[in-house]
């Protein structure tokens, strides 16, 4: 509004009166499609019937076309980094858990060897919890410039790697994972389900459901890598106390417990100062008298007359087997399950099958934390997203032009707009998510745009004393080049986008996609069908007026 006069002022010449022999050729061939448009436009005002059945098709058309797309929230990206979680059976030595992770440091240094850059191995911990049974890795990929092509990016890698560990580890369950696509939603990329036991059946009905659906999901073509993020039950020691023998022997019972965890697990005692830092003192049996469950009967408990009971002599101890930790979701007892959608598989598609096969566990339910969640919410959001836009976009223009009938005239434009980026995000096998509504959203201002071109010329002829044909024909006529001229300038600054490479490629790819496929339509069925819907507008609200009068 400043500098656009300023510059037109400055830069424009009165007059060209000379002109080359290309502009010459081009504004004859300019004028000629004109001409061949305004007599398509001719034919379609005098067969409004026929056409508003096309369009009335078209939308229909749209409509089925959105509901195949398939659903999703975010696309995977390739983040330049893989993780890998593994684990051993319950009770395995740390040593062996480092050669496991010495295994997957070989494989990365040697087999993607021109893809990585640095690999860190962390063993006793991994996002199901600690224990000398499991580890992770931190692989980072080279720069995406470093890795061309398909075969190199990081889903690629990921698989190539999963399938390797899937047919020569023997030792450990090995998952080599994308991280989470949104830091702080979830511990990785896929889905996340909890298992919840809301009919309180107890914890070895939760382990038997937990089983058949790992089984059962693992059995489904349409997941891949589901597993389990917790650490499986582990052997106990139980220690059974006769009380009656305990009580003979004057042993109180917070004596019996306090002696068994401080020899066996330890206990704080206080801190002290070491050359100027505070450390801690803890009291604990020295390893070789709590090695084996024999060791038990070598230690003593002070009973109230100050006598030492062993004890062997008032208790007796089994194996057994327990879970090392117990996790909670929502209050209730539960498990986290992980996975991923099987390759051309919909993340939505994916949860909707793991909600089929929680169905079939009676006295079950499911929850979804993570990302999976933020996807089942915003889902029932889409719709009032749009209708919210529509109806923004109706009450501007209805303010603008202080009438109600012409919004109408250009919203009807805005579902053969749409028709575009559905089919071009279907062709493309991209999926109903955030970059894809917006794009969504692009396509309904931009359509509207150009719908608005048309209408206003249009209303200011016929305010001039045209007939309603002749104003749309002229507003159409006089619109058709800077419709055109502007909706393909930005087509191919789009175009970019649909061959960006590289960090954040996929989210680009379907933005420049659903928008150069609705810009295509939404010029195209703009130019043929707002001259109609202004004309049967405007009639249809003459009439109205002239029923009232």
């Amino acid at each position: 509004l400043t500098l656009t006069p300023t510059l037109c002022a400055h830069l424009l010449k009165p007059g060209h009166l000379k002109k080359g022999r290309f502009f010459t050729c081009f504004n004859r061939g300019v004028a000629a499609s004109q001409n061949r448009y305004l007599d398509i436009l001719r034919r379609i005002i005098v067969r409004p019937l026929r056409f508003v059945l096309l369009a009335l098709t078209l939308t229909l058309l749209m409509l089925w076309q959105y509901q195949k797309l398939a659903s999703g929230f975010l696309p995977e990206e390739d983040q330049g980094a893989v993780m890998v979680q593994f684990t051993l059976p319950s009770g395995s030595p740390m040593a062996m858990t480092e050669a496991v992770g010495a295994d997957i440091t070989r494989y990365f240094m040697a087999e993607e060897e021109d893809n990585l850059n640095v690999i860190f191995m962390v063993t006793g911990r991994n996002n199901a919890g600690s224990g000398q049974n499991v580890g992770m890795a931190f692989a980072e990929l080279k720069h995406w410039d470093a890795r061309p092509g398909e075969q190199n990016s990081a889903q690629a890698i990921i698989a190539r790697a999963n399938r390797y560990f899937l047919k020569n580890a023997r030792l450990a369950t090995i998952s080599v994972m994308s991280p989470p696509t949104v830091r702080g939603l979830g511990q990785s990329s896929g889905f996340e389900l909890w298992l919840q036991d809301s009919a309180e059946n107890g914890r070895q009905a939760l382990i038997e459901a937990q089983t058949t659906l790992l089984t059962a999901a693992r059995q489904t073509p349409t997941l891949d890598a589901v597993r389990i993020n917790s650490l499986e039950e582990k052997a106990q020691l139980q220690v059974d106390i006769d009380r009656q023998k305990a009580q003979a022997q004057g042993l109180d019972q917070a004596a019996i417990n306090s002696t068994l965890s401080a020899a066996w697990g330890g206990v704080y005692i206080n801190d002290f100062i070491d050359r100027g830092r505070v450390k801690r003192v803890y009291m604990q049996g020295d390893a070789a008298w709590r090695s084996t469950p024999d060791n038990l009967s070598a230690w003593f408990v002070r009973g109230d007359s100050n006598n030492m009971a062993s004890f062997d002599s008032f208790s007796s101890f089994r194996w057994t087997t327990g879970p090392q930790m117990l996790q909670r979701f929502n209050g209730l007892s539960a498990v986290q399950f992980q996975g991923n959608a099987a390759p051309g598989v919909s993340s939505g598609a994916a949860m909707a099958t793991m909600s089929e096969l929680v169905g079939e566990l009676s006295g079950f339910e499911r929850q979804w934390s993570g990302l999976s969640w933020q996807e089942q919410t915003s889902s029932v959001q889409t719709l009032w997203v749009y209708l919210a836009s529509l109806a923004f976009m109706f009450l501007c223009l209805a303010a603008l032009y202080e009438s109600w009938s012409i919004p109408v005239a250009v919203l009807l434009i805005v579902p053969l707009g749409i028709l575009g980026a559905v089919s071009a995000s279907l062709l493309a096998g991209y999926e109903n998510d955030i970059y894809f509504q917006v794009g969504m959203l692009t396509t309904m201002g931009l359509s509207a745009k150009n719908a608005i071109l048309i209408v206003e010329f249009a209303l200011a002829r016929f305010q001039q004393g045209k007939t309603l044909a002749d104003a749309a024909l002229e507003g159409a006529r006089l619109r058709l080049r800077p419709i055109v001229m502007t909706s393909l300038a930005f087509v191919v600054g789009v175009i970019p986008l649909v061959l960006s490479t590289g960090a954040g490629a996929s989210s680009q790819r379907e933005i420049g996609a659903a928008v150069i496929g609705g810009m295509l339509t939404g010029t195209l069925l703009t130019l043929l069908f707002v001259p109609l819907f202004f004309l049967l507008v405007q009639q249809g609200m003459m009439r109205l007026k002239g029923r009232k009068r």
